[in-house]
C-alpha cells in the first residue's frame, strides 16, 4: 500500500515524522503542531490540533484510524472522538480532537509544541454486499440478546 502524505508544518522532520515507536508498533506517531504549549483543563471542551499533515490513501480497501496513545491516555489525554476515521478520499489536515477526561479539579495537561499525542494506524476497510431481508434464515444460538445477555455485564440488565 501506498499513502501520498503532504506535510503542511516543516517541523515535523526535525521532530522525526514520520516514525513508528518501535520496529513493530502499529501506530505511526502523531506530532502535536503547536506554535506554544496547549494547556487542556479537565472536563473542558476537546480541542482540534493540527498533526501537521495531510494524506491521500487511495485505495477504497484501506482507512487511517487516528487513536489515542496508550501512555497519554492513561494520565488523562484522549481522543475527544475516541477514534478518528481517515477515509481513502480524505485529502486535507489531519486534525486530533484531543480532550482532558480528568475529573473536575483535576491539574491541567499542557501539550508541548512536537508531542506525540496520538497515533494513526491503517486497517482494511470491509465493504460489505448487503442483502436486505424481512426476516433472517437462521436464528442464532444468540439472538437478539445485547447488552449483557452474554453474562459480560450483568449490571446492565433490567430488573424483571
Amino acid at each position: 500500500m501506498k499513502v501520498d502524505v503532504k506535510l503542511i508544518d516543516p517541523r515535523l522532520s526535525d521532530w522525526g515524522f514520520p516514525h513508528w515507536g518501535s520496529d513493530l508498533a502499529a501506530g505511526l506517531d502523531l506530532h502535536a503542531c503547536l506554535d506554544e504549549p496547549l494547556r487542556l483543563r479537565a472536563a473542558a471542551a476537546p480541542v482540534l490540533i493540527s498533526a501537521g499533515l495531510a494524506i491521500r490513501i487511495g485505495d477504497p480497501e484501506w482507512c487511517g484510524l487516528v487513536a489515542p496513545r496508550s501512555g497519554t491516555g492513561h494520565r488523562g489525554l484522549v481522543l475527544g472522538n475516541t477514534v478518528g476515521i481517515i477515509d481513502a478520499d480524505y485529502e486535507g489536515p489531519v486534525l486530533v480532537s484531543a480532550w482532558n477526561r480528568n475529573a473536575p479539579g483535576s491539574p491541567d495537561i499542557t501539550v508541548a509544541p512536537g508531542e506525540r499525542i496520538a497515533q494513526m494506524v491503517f486497517v482494511r476497510v470491509g465493504r460489505p454486499v448487503f442483502s436486505v431481508v424481512s426476516d433472517f434464515a437462521t436464528a442464532s444460538r444468540r439472538g437478539e440478546g445485547g447488552f449483557g445477555s452474554t453474562g459480560q455485564a450483568p449490571n446492565l440488565r433490567p430488573e424483571p
